[in-house]
């Protein structure tokens, strides 16, 4: 007697078998792949002193350093980092090309929007970069909107583009860069009369650039502008974001953190209390 084999029913056991595995695969989190493999990948942009790469290639900053310490605390071992210009970072992390992003990004409602803060983990306000001697007189963002000639380079997709635009300084007078160094080379070349970023970082710029460039000693801005730095996450990812910013609120402020951050000019007087609930709300 011939016995027939149901074809049909096999196909349907293996697809129903391979769905099974598929689920279980697409249900693993990046919290739980992080731990299972001990690896994760950050992204970062070229920007001193808050994430840049040195000379030899390796990857520092404040916030790569930040990032190494609080993953050792949920079994990260290795860290790989991914350069990525400034404005691309959000369509990065949400594309799945790095996992976090450690660059020293400030938390801000729009940014909220589309990512997962942690609680910020420095404060800091901002100051222009100038030619030597600040010819112009420059100290606001107000001085560009009275005088029209004069241009200002800002990184593109910084918080800085919004606070001019706020100002009243039109896109005519604004030169997007697409990182710091190209800021500092704007106002070297006077291609731009000034740049506009945190402080640290355009003090920083203002070294690079020897004798032909320089801070101001008093940036007026709206005290609202103070930035708050966090470490970012995709939205479905908040396992993730909750075990790193548990491990945050633990580290942040010790002795231990100080030293590490210390390299790049922080100190007690960027601590900050606020949470990211106060600063998007």
């Amino acid at each position: 007697m011939k016995t027939w084999i149901n074809t049909s029913a096999i196909a349907a056991t293996f697809a129903a078998t391979s769905l099974i595995f598929s689920a279980t695969a697409i249900a693993e989190t990046t919290l739980e792949r992080v731990q299972r493999t001990g690896e994760i990948r950050v992204g970062y942009a070229n920007e001193s002193p808050f994430a840049y790469t040195r000379a030899d290639g390796t990857v520092t900053g404040e916030s790569p350093e930040i990032a190494r310490e609080v993953l050792k605390t949920i079994g990260v071992t290795k860290v790989d980092a991914v350069l990525t210009e400034w404005g691309a970072l959000i369509p990065g992390l949400l594309a799945g090309r790095f996992d976090i992003i450690a660059a020293g990004m400030y938390v801000t409602p729009e940014r909220a929007k589309q990512v997962l803060f942690t609680d910020p983990h420095y404060q800091i306000a901002d100051t222009l970069l100038v030619a030597k001697g600040n010819p112009h007189k420059l100290n606001s963002y107000a001085s560009f909107v009275e005088n029209k000639k004069m241009k200002l380079a800002i990184m593109s997709g910084t918080a800085e583009y919004t606070y001019a635009r706020e100002a009243g300084i039109p896109d005519s007078q604004i030169m997007q860069v697409p990182n710091n160094i190209a800021q500092l080379q704007a106002v070297r070349t006077r291609r731009a009369q000034a740049a506009v970023g945190t402080d640290l970082t355009m003090k920083g710029l203002a070294v690079k650039g020897g004798k032909r460039v320089q801070t101001i000693d008093q940036f007026v801005d709206d005290p609202a502008h103070t930035g708050y730095g966090a470490l970012a996450f995709r939205r479905d990812d908040q396992d993730l974001r909750n075990a790193v910013n548990g491990a945050l609120k633990t580290w942040i402020g010790s002795d231990s953190h100080l030293a590490t951050v210390a390299p790049f000019g922080f100190d007690r007087s960027n601590l900050t209390t606020k949470t990211v609930e106060e600063i998007t709300n």
